[in-house]
């Protein structure tokens, strides 16, 4: 995820390469980076700390407290942009008091710049640092803001969204193979299919009931499929899918 912000930043010319650093433990990803990027590298956390008008923490959330503890000279009026999931507000406050500081949850989307980001303020957060969040997350995709109370909601619907997604897709394909359809064939048509529908809906504002309603001809083909899909609790498992992610969110915040 950091790298997708990385290449977004840079190719959308948000930052010039000249003007980020990347702190990496791995002198082999150091090399790729500068080479690929043209950024600057560090393998030192500190010198990024020290420097950078915008920190943007894409680490494992597991080694937040090691990183942070090695930390020192924090900068007052740096912005914290954090990416790591379950690491709330009040611990990334606690790391670092007295910073303007914004957690957010993109999706894995936003490799493509197809993304959606969630974002929270923290205390110290003016206006003018959720424009610069926006503007930064906006490289990737699109960007709302909320309460942090709901960023465990937003990680069970498009935090995990893509998955489900995924899997309805491998089950279309699956049928269209079922049907009689070479598998690259039923391959290419469920996914333009799903992203075609995406796009209908945002492009034209509907209500997903309304295009349901558009593409189901009284005894037609689709009224067909809908009925079985709602006999077998299809809407129903997805629902209960997003609650099941959003309670293991809250689960891991937690621990």
């Amino acid at each position: 995820m950091g790298e997708a912000l990385l290449s977004r930043l840079l190719a959308q010319e948000t930052y010039i390469a000249n003007d980020v650093l990347v702190s990496e433990p791995q002198q082999e990803r150091r090399t790729f980076l500068q080479q690929q990027y043209g950024v600057q590298v560090t393998s030192d956390n500190q010198t990024v700390v020290s420097s950078a008008a915008v920190l943007l923490l894409a680490i494992k959330p597991q080694v937040f407290d090691a990183v942070v503890s090695q930390l020192v000279d924090r900068q007052p009026n740096q912005l914290v942009l954090s990416i790591l999931a379950g690491v709330t507000l009040q611990r990334l406050e606690a790391a670092f008091p007295d910073q303007p500081i914004i957690r957010s949850m993109p999706n894995t989307p936003a490799t493509v710049g197809a993304g959606m980001t969630a974002i929270s303020a923290g205390k110290q957060a003016q206006p003018h640092h959720l424009q610069l969040a926006r503007r930064i997350f906006a490289t990737v995709g699109e960007v709302v803001e909320v309460p942090e109370t709901l960023l465990d909601a937003v990680t069970g619907l498009s935090g995990s969204g893509p998955g489900y997604v995924a899997v309805m897709i491998e089950a279309l394909i699956d049928g269209g193979v079922a049907a009689g359809l070479p598998r690259s064939i039923a391959t290419q048509l469920a996914i333009q299919t799903v992203r075609g529908t995406a796009e209908l809906l945002q492009t034209k504002a509907l209500h997903p009931a309304q295009l349901k309603d558009q593409v189901t001809s009284p005894g037609g083909t689709t009224i067909a499929g809908i009925a079985q899909l709602e006999q077998a609790g299809f809407r129903s498992a997805l629902i209960e899918a997003v609650k099941a992610a959003y309670r293991r969110s809250q689960e891991l915040g937690q621990g």
